[in-house]
């Protein structure tokens, strides 16, 4: 027996006074190891109790049971249980094959399990010997037939059998010959006909009890098929069956005999022949009234409509060129006939200076996450009623319901259901509104970190941006580090010129001036590093949610320091941008979706340069396919008025043809194919803004939607920003803030030209921009 009793060892000697072995180790000897005589007589007096538990049935060695019990402190049941569980019975079914063993009322007897080698040898395929099926295998009420061949057992009378059964009966009757007019003998010759047809039941009847009693199918002897010959003679009278029919058998299937294991029997069958010619050897002319027209005629005294009746099918000649055969009928076949609308090859620039137009404009909203860009354009579009008061009503009490009240302006141009349950915008989102001088659209970006990718696509499209920056404490500092400053140096390297800074909500600082120039201050120097025109900025102190300076002067008390315009004022003095009409097209996709039943492919974007008309030929690249425009939509005029032409500054919906939709992606760029197209590259030079450190490395490439993977594969020089000369060649890193010029490669072609702006991203992070050289 092992003594698993250890002695406690004190930490330190100098202990606080404490024995911690006081009573355990009274009489424990360490050099022997030896128990104590309590230990002792508890294990003696244990072992007893335990014996006399497991009885006769398990033998266990006493230290067995003095180590189970030393374990369980003494615990008589656990020490059975554990004992019980480690060691088996004395006797079991392995030691007494013989014996039987008492369990409850019955005797088990051990045997031997029994082998399982050709216990299936006397058991072919459903050929079972009755000793040994079991009580589930049923014998089948009726025979099956019909996988053997042949028909039912009662064949069901036809209707036309049944009808000539009907008038045999009228016959037996036996009717005065007087009363018949002479256009029943037609009819009454055609029943006498059909009573030869016809199977009498007791014939049936005894065939199928023959049957029956031999265990198979009835085989026709050699004397019935001699009468049968005999009688299959036709009379001079009519032609007709001269048998009896007989219900023919065929041989089984081949799978029949395989499967059932049914030997073949050489059924004889009895041939059903009829004869067509008349009473005097004549063939049956088919132009008389067939037996179906006369008793048609009979039941309802007109003549069968044979005009009504199908027209026979042209036989077609096989062509001896099945190749050619297939190529012809290839070249007939089409899915959908589309409609190409030609070109009037209209003076574009002419009809557009000929036309009066208000000015348009497109504008991005910009800054950090939760400023409240989307509250304040949805309270701008509710003021201005770009949006009616019904619907606003329904956003404010579906977002009353789950708890954001606050966010029903917001959810004006936030329509995803992710963006209104988590409470920020993820794609740009798009609205129009006028005012007396300026169609505008907005374009919405989200300000999350993550979705950047989206708000270099929104800035791509607009002629200026409006900064929006939260003015609560706090709030500001932490945007100024964060997205405030990298979307103001996205939309400057995009090409952004002119800006306009809402200074949001004011009604949490009480429109406090001090907090205001404190945070004008601080924007404007970072503007002012950016390089955006502090004497064009505006600085606007507004509230989203209360609506304050945004169409209407704020009337709040606290609020008399400014005296400056409103947000649409500032809006509506920007001055339009003027856009190369006479370029070549240059057309970014901003969307591929399906525009209807009639334009199954749709795109829409923005022109960037040229002009287009319906008709024209347009190329899409970096795919290279060619597509027709089949309808031109202006985005303003919600696809009610069909435009012939468009030009660059227009935001332009293009139904297209010719084209399949993989070809097209968000992105791609839409040009003329004869008037210099853009061409896919896979490297370039670019002079770019670093706003990290670089060095080679992996980047990703992004020009509006259109973005790439590829890698800085050379820095060239560091340049002066002023001269733009090389000041350092072949830089091993580059510091942030320096003007480099750099080798990048892609890793496939994308449609970028000279003088086209570009993002370098690398990480989730804005490493440079720049323009390509």
């Amino acid at each position: 027996m092992s003594n698993r009793r250890v002695k406690s060892l004190a930490y330190d000697d100098d202990d606080d006074g404490l024995d911690y072995d006081d009573g355990y180790d009274e009489g424990y000897d360490e050099g022997q190891g030896e128990l104590s005589a309590e230990d002792k007589e508890q294990l003696r007096l244990g072992t007893v109790k335990v014996k006399q538990a497991l009885g006769t049935t398990y033998q266990v060695p006493d230290a067995d049971i003095q180590d189970a019990l030393w374990n369980y402190y003494y615990d008589i049941g656990k020490t059975v249980t554990f004992i019980k569980n480690k060691h088996k019975p004395k006797q079991s079914l392995q030691h007494t094959p013989e014996s039987a063993l008492i369990r409850g009322n019955r005797s088990v007897r051990y045997q031997p399990p029994p082998s399982v080698k050709g216990f299936f040898d006397d058991c072919p395929w459903l050929q079972i010997p009755p000793h040994r099926k079991a009580e589930i295998l049923v014998e089948p009420v009726h025979t099956v037939r019909g996988l053997l061949g042949g028909a039912s057992k009662d064949p069901k009378m036809s209707k036309l059998a049944a009808l000539a059964a009907k008038r045999r009966q009228k016959e037996s009757a036996g009717p005065p010959a007087a009363t018949k007019s002479s256009a029943d003998a037609p009819q009454d010759e055609y029943a006498a006909n059909l009573s030869k047809l016809s199977l009498s039941s007791d014939t049936a009847k005894d065939r199928g009890k023959k049957a029956k009693e031999q265990g198979g199918l009835p085989a026709a002897s050699n004397e019935d098929a001699d009468e049968a010959g005999e009688e299959n003679e036709p009379p001079a009278e009519l032609g007709s069956i001269e048998e009896e029919p007989v219900v023919a058998r065929t041989q089984p299937s081949e799978f029949a005999v395989t499967f059932l294991n049914t030997p073949r029997t050489p059924y004889q069958t009895t041939t059903l022949s009829f004869n067509v010619l008349t009473g005097d050897n004549q063939a049956f002319d088919f132009k008389d009234p067939s037996p179906d027209d006369i008793v048609y005629k009979a039941q309802t005294g007109r003549t069968p409509n044979k005009a009504a009746q199908p027209k026979p099918i042209a036989k077609v000649q096989p062509k001896t060129n099945l190749t050619n055969g297939i190529t012809s009928g290839l070249d007939n076949l089409a899915v959908s006939e589309t409609t190409k609308l030609k070109s009037k090859n209209l003076d574009v620039l002419a009809e557009y200076k000929k036309v009066k137009h208000k000015n348009a404009a497109n504008f991005v909203v910009i800054g950090h996450v939760d400023a409240g860009k989307s509250t304040l354009m949805g309270r701008l579009l509710f003021d201005l009623k770009a949006i009616d008061s019904r619907t606003m009503e329904k956003y404010k009490k579906e977002a009353e319901q789950i708890g954001k009240g606050s966010f029903a302006f917001a959810w004006v141009l936030d329509q995803g259901t992710e963006e209104r349950e988590r409470g920020v915008t993820i794609d740009i989102a798009t609205n129009k509104f006028e005012t007396e001088k300026t169609s505008f659209t907005i374009l919405d970006a989200p300000g999350h970190q993550d979705f950047v990718p989206n708000m270099i696509a929104g800035a791509s499209q607009a002629d200026f941006a409006v900064l929006v920056l939260d003015a609560s404490p706090g709030n500001f500092e932490s945007g100024l580090r964060g997205q405030t400053r990298e979307h103001a140096l996205l939309a400057k390297s995009i090409g952004v010129r002119h800006l306009i800074v809402a200074v949001n909500k004011m009604d949490t600082v009480a429109w406090s001036q001090e907090r205001f120039e404190t945070v004008k201050t601080q924007t404007a120097s970072f503007l002012k590093a950016t390089r955006f025109d502090l004497d064009t900025t505006a600085f606007i102190p507004c509230s989203g949610l209360q609506g304050d300076n945004i169409l209407n002067r704020t009337t709040h008390p606290a609020a008399t320091w400014y005296t400056g315009e409103t947000l649409v004022q500032a809006l509506d003095a920007f001055e339009p941008v003027t856009h190369n009409l006479d370029r070549p097209l240059r057309m970014t996709i901003a969307d591929v979706f399906r525009g209807g039943v009639q334009n199954p492919l749709s795109i829409s974007g923005r022109i960037e340069a040229g002009s287009l008309q319906v008709g024209d030929q347009v190329l899409i690249q970096p795919s290279g396919e060619k597509a027709y425009i089949n309808r031109l939509d202006l985005d303003n005029d919600d696809g009610e008025e069909v435009h012939e032409w468009a030009v660059a500054g227009q935001n332009v919906v293009l139904h297209l043809t010719d084209i399949d939709a993989i070809h097209i992606r968000s992105g791609d760029v839409v040009c003329s194919p004869t008037k210099s197209p853009i061409q896919n590259i896979s490297r370039f030079t670019a002079q770019i803004l670093a706003f990290n450190h670089l060095t080679p490395m992996t980047v990703d490439i992004h020009r509006g939607r259109l973005h790439v993977p590829g890698r800085i594969s050379q820095l060239i020089g560091v340049l002066d920003k002023k001269t733009a000369e090389i000041t350092k060649k072949k830089p091993k890193i580059v510091q942030p803030e320096q003007v480099v010029r750099v080798v990048v490669e892609l890793e496939r072609g994308v449609p970028i030209e000279t003088g086209g702006r570009v993002v370098l991203r690398s990480g989730g992070e804005t490493v440079a921009a720049g323009l390509v050289e």
